[in-house]
């Protein structure tokens, strides 16, 4: 099946009920998307848990190497990774308590759909969350 997203009223459900997003390549650059999507986020109330090898802190919270570094509950899996990759990261996903997968706007997979749809995950792609956020909550 092809992918589709979720209903506007499912994903308000999740972006009302959401209080930890992990965002997976985060960048610590305030020019980035990345970050500047985040830092919204972050002023909206959520906590921010960035997951990305290459920097230790951003927005003021420890960052993590991989999903399965992180220990505490997370919401929402917030992709900002090329979509080659979200297969890989759809895997990691997977083993965490997350059930939400968002791949940010421009970004896509059935691969990754179909995987994580056969694991109970809801996903959401090809949408900004900020955006989501804006025009639903």
């Amino acid at each position: 099946m092809e992918w589709e997203n979720p209903t506007n009223d499912k994903i308000k459900d999740v972006l009302d009920s959401a209080k930890i997003i992990a965002v997976v390549g985060l960048s610590d650059n305030p020019d980035r998307t990345s970050y500047q999507i985040s830092k919204i986020m972050q002023d909206k109330g959520y906590k921010i848990i960035p997951v990305n090898p290459k920097v230790d802190n951003v927005l003021g919270e420890k960052a993590y190497n991989s999903l399965s570094d992180v220990k505490e509950s997370i919401d929402i899996i917030n992709v900002f990774r090329r979509s080659e990759f979200l297969p890989a990261i759809a895997e990691e996903a997977a083993n965490t308590d997350c059930k939400v997968f968002w791949a940010q706007q421009g970004l896509s997979s059935q691969e990754a759909y179909d995987y994580l749809t056969e694991r109970d995950f809801m996903v959401i792609m090809d949408m900004c969350i900020k955006v989501a956020h804006s025009i639903l909550v």
